[in-house]
């Protein structure tokens, strides 16, 4: 979704449909957008930014540290609820807990999603680095290929793949030609089409944006998110993103998928591990 100037954190598309409003204290009301949806469904990442976004007011700290959040139920557009609860706060870290709550046909409450995060801030952190990793190897961002690439509809298409600008490396591209590779892996250039650059709720997002590693082995059909932990390690510079998503022991049904996302200026700057559920009827 190409747009006529570049958008900016605060003033985007990301940052209208994660708006949340207070209904009283440490409880939010949402209108899930369809925006952000795969199979129907709301994206996993764009769900925990939105939960994310909502601890990030109720608790004292602001950026999110480490955030693990469960998957109930499938997430649907319309409206929702989140309550959240302050469990510790710490002159460095502060600790809180959230659940994201629709209502089915009969109009009982379900619950979605469940999360537990710790919460700090990013620009006090010590700038020294020692790291043993290195950014994945992806080529040239013009080298690399997205939906809009395509001469036919990509398989797995989706309204989220409209407003995610997705290059992908074409070693991991295989899934979309008919002739996966067989490894589980896929790497792409990651950022917002509207070109609005990464901060640390947008990369809640980035861990889960890609298509899923199950595509590379064979697999079809949806890869639901059972649970998912994400790890911000830093405020990411501007410009876009590099992500990288590996798995390695798809049995019993599940995979577990690792994520790293690197920023323009060679930083770690999130990691990720979720486990998901591979339906392939």
């Amino acid at each position: 979704m190409a747009q006529a100037s570049q958008a900016t954190i605060g003033d985007s598309e990301f940052d209208r449909d994660t708006a949340l409003v207070r209904r009283s204290e440490g409880v939010y009301d949402i209108d899930l957008s369809t925006g952000w949806t795969i199979f129907n469904a709301v994206n996993g990442g764009f769900l925990l930014a939105v939960v994310g976004r909502a601890l990030g007011d109720a608790l004292p700290h602001a950026d999110p540290f480490s955030i693990s959040a469960h998957y109930l139920t499938a997430s649907q557009p319309g409206p929702a609820v989140i309550r959240t609860d302050v469990v510790r706060t710490g002159r460095t870290l502060s600790t809180g807990q959230a659940s994201l709550f629709q209502y089915d046909d009969r109009g009982q409450e379900v619950e979605r999603l469940r999360v537990l995060a710790s919460y700090g801030d990013l620009d006090a952190l010590p700038d020294e680095v020692h790291t043993s990793v290195k950014p994945p190897a992806i080529p040239p961002i013009e080298q690399c290929f997205g939906p809009e690439d395509s001469p036919a509809p990509v398989p797995a298409s989706s309204p989220i793949t409209d407003r995610l600008m997705i290059k992908l490396d074409p070693s991991t591209l295989g899934w979309a030609l008919g002739q996966p590779s067989g490894k589980g892996e896929m790497r792409a250039w990651l950022g917002l089409a509207d070109g609005r650059d990464a901060d640390p709720f947008s990369l809640l997002l980035a861990v889960d944006a890609l298509p899923p590693t199950a595509f590379e082995l064979g697999l079809k059909g949806w890869v639901p998110t059972v649970e998912l932990t994400v790890h911000v390690r830093s405020r990411p510079a501007p410009g876009p993103l590099r992500v990288s998503i590996t798995t390695r022991n798809p049995a019993g049904g599940f995979l577990e998928e690792d994520a790293e996302v690197w920023d323009s200026a060679d930083r770690l700057v999130a990691q990720s591990r979720q486990l998901a559920r591979v339906w392939t009827g």
